[in-house]
């Protein structure tokens, strides 16, 4: 096997011409810094959610994924064996209710990523209709993803790829939406990756509907006006964001051992609330 990138939080294996393993690690990053204090468990557990998510999601389209369990057994549980895929460059965002970077760019300007939106909304509300948010996707040394308009993300992809990816975002979210909504959890938004098959089908790819790649909300903490409480990687955002010394840049700030085990538990709360089963790490 050849290493062929180590991200954020995953490392990229190469094991022969077409496959690729993907091992989730126990890092976490915020604002795009890897912060020093990895969250016990949280690759397994991660792995666990998005496998369980594309197998919900398989009849809408397609996935790179070939096996959970066909890994080094130094990976088991934290590692996907997938099909190698050319991963579109746009981030495909989804967004049903107003928070994070979403509502900042409301806040300011009354839309995201060139998508008008009703005026008098407030942090927290949900939206009319769900809205496709798209950012560039960058490596971290190049800075940080920026919102594109639709119109953008068509000249870089074409306007067929681009209506493609839209749709299939806003379908996979509401469907998501859906079924965590029947289990009291509002998906506020999410990120979706895709990528292109050699003959040009486009597949869902990376991780889905994680802790890390979306916001959950539990429904009975939800009220409209202003920060909601976060079941995902906003509860470590936020605990960066009140320090109120840091500035987003490396080196990250070492994570107190009561937010390592608070977030370790929201995770284990929204897996097992999302999918019925016992975590059993």
């Amino acid at each position: 096997m050849e290493l062929m990138h180590s991200g954020k939080v995953r490392e990229v294996y190469r094991d022969g011409p077409d496959e690729l393993i993907l091992v989730a690690s126990d890092r976490v990053s915020v604002y795009d810094v890897v912060l020093p204090t990895p969250i016990p468990d949280k690759g397994k557990l991660l792995t666990a959610l998005s496998l369980w998510w594309f197998e919900q999601l398989g009849d809408i389209v397609a996935n790179h994924v070939i096996s959970a369990t066909d890994v080094p057994d130094e990976w088991a549980g934290r590692a996907i064996r997938c099909r190698a895929v050319d991963i579109v460059p746009v981030e495909c965002i989804a967004r049903g209710y107003l928070a994070g970077l979403g509502w900042e760019a409301y806040a300011k300007d009354g839309a995201i990523s060139g998508v008008e939106l009703p005026s008098g909304l407030v942090e927290g509300d949900r939206l009319p209709e769900p809205v496709f948010t798209p950012t560039t996707k960058v490596a971290p040394e190049d800075g940080h993803d920026e919102p594109m308009t639709f119109d953008e993300v068509s000249d870089q992809v074409g306007t067929e790829l681009a209506e493609r990816l839209r749709a299939l975002t806003l379908q996979l979210y509401r469907r998501a939406a859906e079924r965590a909504e029947s289990r009291g959890v509002i998906l506020a938004d999410t990120k979706f990756e895709f990528g292109l098959t050699p003959d040009g089908d486009v597949v869902l790819a990376d991780e889905v509907l994680t802790s890390d790649s979306s916001r959950y909300w539990r429904a009975e903490d939800w009220k409209p006006g202003g920060r909601q409480v976060g079941f995902d990687k906003q509860y470590v955002r936020d605990w960066a964001r009140d320090l109120g010394w840091w500035d987003r840049t490396p080196p990250g700030p070492e994570i107190p051992a009561d937010v390592v085990e608070e977030t370790a538990r929201r995770y284990r709360v929204m897996y097992e609330r999302i999918t019925g089963l016992t975590w059993n790490g």
